[in-house]
């Protein structure tokens, strides 16, 4: 059965919300029955996003097949509780690269390779390849960018051609745009998404749907100006205006009748969600009946949260389970070298060391780390806040002076921290870490044990240097510390704790990309619970 496919675009201006409303849509199309899945195409020309700043890109997502993608994957599968691969995450760098193979290859038959047709050809190559490989009913995919770009021109040519071949009951469109209220005025202004929607009218694309982000709920009035300008049917002008959390959107469109208008557009015969533990689970995030927890989240990257977006939601994830809302300090490391007291961190219920690279901040993580240890503060270390942790305590409570990651000092007297055997002769720098998905092997009667109940677990890697076991036994001496699993039949340290401690737990592996709203990752639910823990015992 062919595919239908549902492409998601953006006017006005970018953060409007596509991966949301992406998202959104997929999941109330999931609660209807349908086998659905998302794509996001990124019109960048890098071949994906490993190489990119994530304090000016946010967040790399890896999924299990170690793909690093834009962080939207991840909202993708924390809406659809779906396991998502590289393919779902296309660039315009990975689509050149595979027409340029191609012409190499001769495949192209001495034809003079052109944006149109063979660029656009490998688009809908790549789309329709994935939704017959995974038996999908319905792809949402989305585009990033803003319509009007010139580099996401090729992705749109692309799907109006989608929409011609595979006809109109195959193909929808929603186009997310923007009703600012000028202060001075007071009024939803509908002229901004009146330009878009003729913006996207001359690439030859008719929106069926308006996903219009507002600040408070459309006014039938705007509703109705926007539907006679953009010859949209007022049922498919949807308000998307402010909710308690991203996890009520999906209900908020469905109020709207959002499903009914995609299913008429589709020829579907389903178009009523069964919610399940669905709004449940939402409601989580709203009403928190159980106060608060304080943790701060001592990183690099602190200056655009989105660098640890799905760090902010494992978090959220198990504060909700619990009923404890989680306010979240992003503390960056360099202050803690430049003349911030350490001891700022004792009014937090919980200490969090997230992903990172590279020397700029890593002694105020060092720092975070020891001062969580020795003040019994719940601390939780994730890949690089997992070696900067061994680091600590080998400076610290081994007598180890000067420890460090040959990373971070390549002539340090104990490399606790090591550079891995197999990245030695690796030149380039996308694509070649240890990426995705590994087996982990769980040691009973740990803490990391009785976290994840089983000895044995798979979870999502990103890293070049790991835990030099040459000095396994002086760190485990006196069970002071104890590295409780493994991977890689025992090549691999994957957890370290701290035996006796409130909850001192940290793991190579980046556990956030595992965390779901309803299931929160364990060591973050962990984490959470003796955090909140902590808070009571101090009255807070």
């Amino acid at each position: 059965m062919q595919a239908k496919f549902i492409f998601v675009t953006g006017g006005v201006m970018s953060g409007l919300g596509k991966g949301v409303t992406t998202s959104s849509t997929a999941r109330l199309l999931q609660l209807a029955g349908y086998r659905v899945s998302c794509v996001k195409i990124d019109p960048y020309v890098n071949y994906d996003a490993g190489t990119m700043n994530p304090v000016a890109h946010g967040e790399v997502f890896v999924t299990d097949d170690g793909g690093e993608c834009d962080m939207d994957i991840g909202n993708y599968e924390r809406f659809i509780d779906a396991t998502m691969t590289k393919d779902h995450n296309i660039t315009t760098g990975r689509i050149f690269m595979d027409v340029i193979k191609a012409e190499r290859e001769g495949k192209y038959l001495g034809q003079c390779v052109q944006i149109i047709p063979h660029v656009t050809d490998a688009i809908k190559d790549n789309l329709k390849k994935t939704a017959e490989r995974e038996r999908l009913d319905i792809m949402v995919v989305e585009c990033g960018g803003t319509v009007g770009d010139i580099e996401s021109l090729p992705f749109l040519e692309a799907f109006r051609q989608m929409a011609l071949e595979l006809g109109r009951q195959n193909t929808l469109f929603i186009h997310v745009t923007l009703a600012p209220v000028l202060d001075v005025v007071g009024e939803q202004k509908t002229k901004p998404t009146q330009h878009s929607v003729q913006e996207l009218r001359r690439i030859g694309i008719q929106p069926d749907l308006l996903a219009v982000r507002c600040k408070t709920p459309l006014t039938p009035e705007t509703r109705r100006k926007i539907s006679l300008f953009a010859s949209v049917d007022q049922s498919g002008v949807i308000s998307c205006h402010d909710a308690p959390s991203i996890y009520k959107v999906p209900e908020m469109l469905e109020s709207q009748g959002m499903l009914r208008t995609i299913a008429a557009g589709l020829a579907l015969k389903r178009s009523r969600p069964r919610w399940g533990d669905w709004k449940k689970i939402a409601d989580s995030f709203s009403t928190y009946k159980n106060g608060k927890v304080r943790i701060a989240v001592v990183g690099k990257y602190v200056t655009l949260p989105d660098s640890y977006v799905s760090v902010y939601h494992a978090l959220s994830h198990a504060g909700a389970s619990i009923g404890k809302k989680v306010e979240i300090d992003w503390i960056d490391s360099e202050k803690f070298e430049n003349g911030t007291s350490i001891s700022t961190l004792k009014g937090y219920d919980g200490i969090l060391a997230p992903g990172g690279f590279g020397k700029r901040g890593s002694e105020g993580i060092i720092s975070a780390a020891n001062y969580a240890r020795e003040n019994n503060i719940p601390y939780l270390g994730i890949c690089f806040g997992f070696q900067l942790a061994l680091v600590a305590f080998a400076r610290h409570a081994c007598g180890l002076h000067g420890a460090n990651s040959t990373e971070l000092d390549p002539h340090t007297k104990h490399p606790v921290v090591d550079f891995m055997p197999e990245q030695r002769n690796v030149h380039d720098m996308g694509g070649t870490m240890r990426l995705g998905g590994h087996d982990i092997s769980v040691e009973e009667g740990t803490l990391a044990h009785r976290l994840y109940g089983s000895t044995s677990i798979r979870r999502r890697h990103r890293h070049r240097y790991e835990f030099n076991q040459n000095y396994l036994q002086a760190m485990e001496k006196g069970g002071r510390i104890k590295l409780s699993a493994h991977s890689d039949k025992g090549r691999r340290m994957e957890i370290l704790e701290v035996p006796g401690h409130r909850f001192y737990l940290a793991v190579q592996y980046h556990a956030e990309f595992s965390s779901r709203p309803g299931k929160p990752e364990q060591a973050f639910d962990g984490f959470v619970r003796a955090a909140a823990a902590a808070a009571a015992s101090q009255g807070n």
